[in-house]
């Protein structure tokens, strides 16, 4: 999270810096389209909104299985190649009709290992105009690894990417891509492995001996990145009745993979799928991505394992962005361009932060940048019904496409944003997620939504001084000091929800005017 402001730059933004969205660098980034020919799949996706967490404004997939039986013909699945011809044709004419001034494709594993890639390349070029780069495996890890970057920015472990017909690994300390390589654990080549599922181990064992032998130890957190392991990852949810469905950031440990590796072994597959919402193509390659992520796991021994949604396709996104876009939070910034483009005050959640920030003096960085990315996204949502505004702000939160958000920042941040608009959170469909806090963080997000409720009283011009708020938690006396501006504010109404918030504080209260 960059901090550093410039020199002409006001010196009042706090830690989060001086928003990027507008700079003529990041808008340039407001929409990019970006074409991934993968093994199993041809993905279209367009990027649209804050440049540093772009919102997808289109995403279509075609499953293509290009890459199935290449290890045995030497050559594209045929059916395969014309289903992802007539793909490119089509989301060549979308970014057409979408004003894009051109699509950035690229061609993985399968098209790098065909004999007639090269034609394929040349029939797509002749008939879109689309020019496919082909790129080999230590690309593919590193665009992949920057994927995870945009997600993390300054992260550091282990990205591991499964396609259709490749594996690969790169390595990410502190924002930068390290050693990388490339393996043929796909699940596409591991089902033309002679032996059975004995020899698939064997096969497996021997090329992850060789992985860590070239990537060394690899303690750290581990990123999985590709559609086989978010497929696992929905089945160790299902397996653990998990009750909040975002596969981004979803955590695994060892002993998860291999209770869920063994829960895949004994179930019906068809039933399983179903259960879990998993495509046929997509369940017909979880076995064999199963085995190669025990052992995956069990060879490199992360600390903690987590699910990226991105992947190349976003690395593609991350490769075109300045560094100063690069290193800010994604969060953050994803929240000033939805208040810009949705708030009715644009500007308002920056004073609304500081006015509420004496209640939470001890909070941490990280807690503190959840604080902001509320303030900023406190009147998102006015344009809902007032009987479900509550409920809509908890499912914006937790299900919006939002980097950098844990599971439980997801539930801790909608929570205070249905108190923004809701006193008790008792009675929602949502309650088997608030489990995903502790009651001590229950209580914060409480503490928050309700000083953000009462704050949003005292709205005013930007810029105009509203008051303080003093929080003495050994006296357990809440303080208020108005300006006259914001005393005028202060009608029945917002006495109420300040009483309602020093309730919750347990706290006495002392107001006053101050001249």
């Amino acid at each position: 999270m960059d901090g550093s402001v410039s020199g002409d730059e006001p010196q009042d933004w706090g830690p989060f810096g001086r928003p990027l969205f507008d700079d003529p660098a990041a808008r340039a980034l407001s929409r990019v389209g970006v074409v991934d020919i993968g093994s199993n799949s041809v993905r279209l996706v367009v990027f649209d909104g804050a440049a540093r967490s772009p919102a997808y404004f289109y995403n279509e997939k075609i499953m293509c299985a290009l890459g199935s039986g290449v290890s045995e013909t030497g050559r594209l699945n045929p059916e395969g190649r014309a289903r992802a011809l007539a793909a490119l044709k089509r989301f060549q004419r979308l970014a057409e009709g979408m004003g894009l001034p051109t699509l950035t494709v690229v061609a993985t594993a399968a098209v790098r290992d065909a004999l007639d890639g090269p034609d394929f390349c040349e029939d797509v070029q002749r008939e879109t105009e689309l020019a496919i780069h082909v790129i080999d495996g230590r690309e593919e890890a590193r665009l992949s690894a920057q994927g995870v970057l945009l997600g993390w920015p300054g992260s550091y472990g282990l990205v591991c990417d499964i396609g259709g017909s490749s594996m690969e690994l790169a390595e990410i300390n502190h924002g930068e891509v390290g050693r990388r390589v490339s393996s043929d654990l796909g699940p596409l080549k591991l089902r033309d492995i002679p032996g059975g599922r004995k020899g698939r181990k064997e096969h497996i064992k021997a090329v992850m001996a060789k992985l860590q032998a070239e990537m060394g130890e690899q303690g750290n957190r581990l990123f999985l990145v590709g559609g086989s392991w978010r497929a696992i990852a929905r089945i160790d949810m299902q397996r653990r009745g998990y009750p909040l469905h975002v596969l981004h950031e979803y955590r695994m440990n060892a002993q998860s993979v291999r209770d869920t590796v063994k829960f895949i072994d004994k179930q019906d597959l068809e039933e399983l799928r179903q259960a879990c919402g998993i495509s046929n193509a997509r369940m017909s390659l979880v076995p064999y991505a199963a085995d190669v992520l025990r052992r995956l796991v069990q060879t490199f021994k992360p600390k903690d394992i987590a699910i990226s949604s991105y992947g190349i396709r976003e690395g593609m996104l991350y490769e075109q962005m300045p560094q100063k876009l690069r290193d800010r939070d994604p969060l953050i910034e994803a929240c000033r361009f939805a208040e810009a483009k949705d708030a009715r005050m644009p500007g308002f959640g920056k004073t609304l932060y500081n006015f509420i920030m004496p209640l939470f003096k001890s909070a941490k960085d990280d807690e503190r940048r959840i604080i902001k990315a509320a303030c900023l996204l406190h009147d998102v949502s006015w344009r809902a019904h007032s009987d479900y505004r509550a409920e809509v702000c908890f499912d914006n939160a937790t299900r919006a496409n939002l980097g950098g958000l844990k599971h439980f920042e997801r539930v801790f941040l909608g929570l205070a944003l249905l108190h923004r608009y809701r006193n008790k959170r008792e009675g929602t469909r949502f309650v088997e997620l608030y489990g995903l806090l502790d009651e001590e963080r229950q209580l914060k997000a409480e503490v928050l939504g309700k000083a953000m409720r009462f704050g949003a009283m005292l709205w005013m011009s930007e810029g105009a001084p509203i008051g303080q708020m003093t929080w003495r938690p050994k006296k357990r006396v809440l303080e208020l000091r108005l300006s006259e501006a914001a005393w005028a504010l202060f009608g029945e109404v917002a006495e109420a929800r300040f009483q309602s918030l020093a309730s919750s504080l347990d706290a006495q209260t002392d107001v006053r005017l101050v001249k």
